[in-house]
């Protein structure tokens, strides 16, 4: 992507009026924060090797002093982990989940005087002028399945420009697949990975059953979002890790 190249017109990577009513009504709710929160140990502790394997694709020496930006960064697992790996760097961390930030304060402690919290909201696309633009990588987790197809494209496009060149954008996501037996594998498997699945699956509480409405609306198979990153303008554009529905991909803002 040639330098200066706009992104997508806001209007239309927006999501509509019920989109994101409906994903405000779930994030800015106290009831779904906290039956969401009920489960975080377990949550982070499954999920901790892929965020340490995010810091480790990071092309840092591990004493650098460098500033990224964890976008959608909920209570901040994926910038522990890179905070952890790089004792150096410093974290911008973006969420629109009030509540969410609140509950970050403590777990976040650790880290004083290393992050600040910002508000964004990723599915308008107003980037607050505390995230600079000359970003030495930026890293999303479980976040942009959230977004219509319209909104992840113009989001690559925006982490494209606000990266240093040779800046690094990794992103720790679920996808679909348009094979349903595909679909019925990953289920199973990940069935017996972790049993409680099953139980939430067949017999969901009202928060968790509009939490999955939520989670699977926009979700899309790997190959286009790949594609959105190669078009976003990112170089060396790999899926470099991969289980069943959860994959890491992203690249680099050549250099």
């Amino acid at each position: 992507m040639a330098e200066g190249k706009t992104a997508l017109s806001c209007d239309l990577m927006s999501e509509t009026d019920d989109d994101a009513a409906r994903a405000a009504a779930i994030w800015h709710s106290e009831t779904q924060i906290r039956d969401y929160l009920a489960d975080t140990e377990k949550r982070e502790r499954a999920r901790r090797p892929q965020w340490d394997f995010m810091a480790l694709l990071l092309p840092f020496d591990d004493d650098a002093t460098f500033t990224f930006a964890d976008l959608g960064a909920g209570t901040g697992p994926a910038a522990r982990a890179v905070l952890d790996r790089y004792p150096n760097s410093r974290a911008v961390l973006a969420d629109f989940s009030r509540l969410m930030r609140d509950e970050a304060a403590a777990v976040m402690q650790p880290y004083e005087g290393r992050f600040e919290y910002v508000e964004f909201d990723m599915a308008v696309g107003e980037w607050p002028a505390e995230i600079p633009r000359q970003l030495a990588a930026v890293i999303t987790s479980q976040c942009v399945h959230h977004l219509t197809d319209e909104r992840k494209q113009g989001l690559f496009v925006e982490i494209w420009q606000h990266l240093a060149p040779g800046g690094w954008y990794l992103n720790f996501d679920p996808i679909s697949s348009s094979d349903s037996l595909v679909d019925e594998t990953w289920q199973r498997v990940n069935e017996r990975i972790e049993p409680a699945q099953q139980q939430r699956r067949l017999n969901p509480t009202q928060e968790q059953n509009q939490r999955h409405e939520e989670h699977v609306r926009h979700m899309l198979p790997l190959d286009p979002q790949v594609d959105f990153v190669r078009a976003a303008g990112f170089e060396a554009v790999d899926v470099y890790w991969k289980q069943l529905d959860y994959v890491i991909f992203g690249g680099r803002r050549p250099a």
